[in-house]
């Protein structure tokens, strides 16, 4: 990608809009950042690119006469790419990226890309661990919280770089080509900003996309859209599966996980696995059938997922006080994640629900309560929303609480020796908090208070 001396626009302050004017302006480009928010500070946004930086920063109303001097724009994965500016944009013939596609156009290596509606940290994470003990060049970026172009300078040829990909990168790809790439499973997420189940699919699916015969696809088999979308592919799919034995692939039998290649090999047993739950078990299936098809050895995929510990903020076992289990899953930002979460517990479980209305319905994870669930404290904007959906399930149990705190006092206050308490939205966390993490780290200092 020649970018020499062209002027750049990268709209979105966020941290994929700092870490992609940092990497325009290391390639010579003349840079440009806009974020139509006029309440951003300017010094704070200065300060976190840096000194030297010659990035001029433009906020508030869009200066129209812009269009006619850029050559290419930059789009931040919060920015829709249907907004009426962005529409203007490609109007002008201007060409529009987002920052996985600058980074991958001027980066070296091989990618290692993973997607899916859930359990895509855990799995990059997992899938660096073996990684960085298989190789010694590895980054793991994207979506998990390092962008993709903080790392394209210290990247080789023989760098591997493991990335989590969201369904907004993916929207604004061109040539982002991984080596193996993962679709871990699909469920209804972000419609407000993608309208449609099939749009938000044929985001998804958009991470195969340019990849060829030579590279691999690694698919969910017990998701029928995935199942469906692998006999449309021209790369080599590979499946996982925790429901039925494969051909090809890798799969649990009777709590084994086998992988079948060239050999049959059994890397593990469940029960050797730190991490709980059958979206775990699948997640690790993932993480390791597209390190063994990248040519990772058996020994070191084994003893890497015996040994992982599993991720913050993902059904992650607090502390106990009191009898009381208390468990952090605030990465539980939609109804299947949630889903997957309470499905873990082992107790009668004090749960807290609700956040940033992103159009999801409730129904099926009220329904997977199953008798599990003591109590629903419901906080933020879906608080009603959730409330009515479990009254017309037959789940009355409900609170409603007017701040956070008020929510996790109620569930140490109602829990006895032998509850848990599990912080599992299945909402965003905007409107209260800057995202999830913040909101989990929230759920420990108070828990920590008791």
């Amino acid at each position: 990608m020649d970018i020499k001396e062209k002027k750049v626009l990268v709209f979105g302050s966020g941290i994929s809009g700092i870490g992609a004017c940092k990497l325009l302006e290391k390639k010579g480009a003349q840079v440009i950042l806009y974020d139509g928010n006029d309440k951003i500070d300017r010094k704070k946004t200065q300060m976190q690119l840096g000194a030297k930086s010659c990035t001029k920063i433009v906020l508030g109303e869009f200066p129209k006469e812009l269009l006619k001097e850029l050559d290419m724009v930059v789009l931040s994965p919060g920015v829709p790419t249907d907004l009426p500016l962005v529409e203007e944009i490609k109007a002008a013939g201007i060409f529009v990226c987002g920052e996985i596609e600058l980074a991958y156009c001027c980066g070296k290596g091989d990618v290692l890309a993973i997607t899916g509606t859930n359990g895509k940290t855990t799995t990059t994470t997992l899938l660096g661990e073996i990684m960085k003990h298989a190789r010694s060049s590895v980054f793991v970026v994207g979506n998990i919280g390092t962008p993709y172009t903080s790392v394209v300078e210290e990247l080789c040829d023989d760098s591997v770089t493991v990335a989590e990909i969201s369904s907004f990168q993916l929207e604004t790809i061109s040539a982002f080509r991984p080596k193996v790439s993962a679709i871990l499973n699909i469920t209804p997420d972000h419609l407000n900003r993608h309208h449609t189940m099939e749009a938000y699919i044929r985001a998804k699916e958009r991470i195969a996309e340019n990849q060829t015969p030579d590279d691999v696809c690694v698919l969910n088999y017990e998701d029928e859209v995935l199942r469906e979308f692998g006999r449309q592919l021209r790369t080599k799919v590979i499946y996982f599966s925790s429901q039925r034995k494969l051909e090809r692939g890798i799969y649990l039998d009777d709590g084994n996980m086998i992988y079948k290649g060239e050999k049959e090999v059994c890397l593990c047993n469940v029960k050797d696995l730190k991490l709980l739950g059958m979206h775990n078990y699948e997640n690790v299936m993932a993480a390791s059938v597209m390190a063994l098809e990248y040519g990772v050895s058996e020994e070191i995929v084994r003893d890497t997922i015996r040994a992982f510990q599993g991720v913050e903020h993902r059904i992650e076992f607090v502390c106990e006080k009191d009898g009381v289990a208390y468990y952090n899953d605030s990465k539980g930002t939609n109804p299947d994640a949630a889903i997957r979460g309470i499905r873990a517990m082992n107790r009668p479980t004090y749960l807290i629900g609700g956040g940033y209305d992103k159009d999801s319905e409730y129904d099926e994870w009220i329904e997977a309560f199953d008798g599990k669930v003591k109590k629903l404290v419901l906080i933020g904007a879906t608080k009603e929303k959730i409330a009515k959906t479990a009254y017309e399930h037959g789940f009355h149990e409900v609170v409603l609480a007017d701040t956070f705190e008020e929510a996790v006092q109620i569930c140490h206050d109602l829990a006895g020796k032998g509850d848990a308490v599990l912080l599992s939205p299945a909402c965003a966390s905007w409107g209260m908090f800057k995202n999830y993490e913040e909101r989990g780290d929230k759920f420990k200092e108070l828990v920590k208070q008791f």
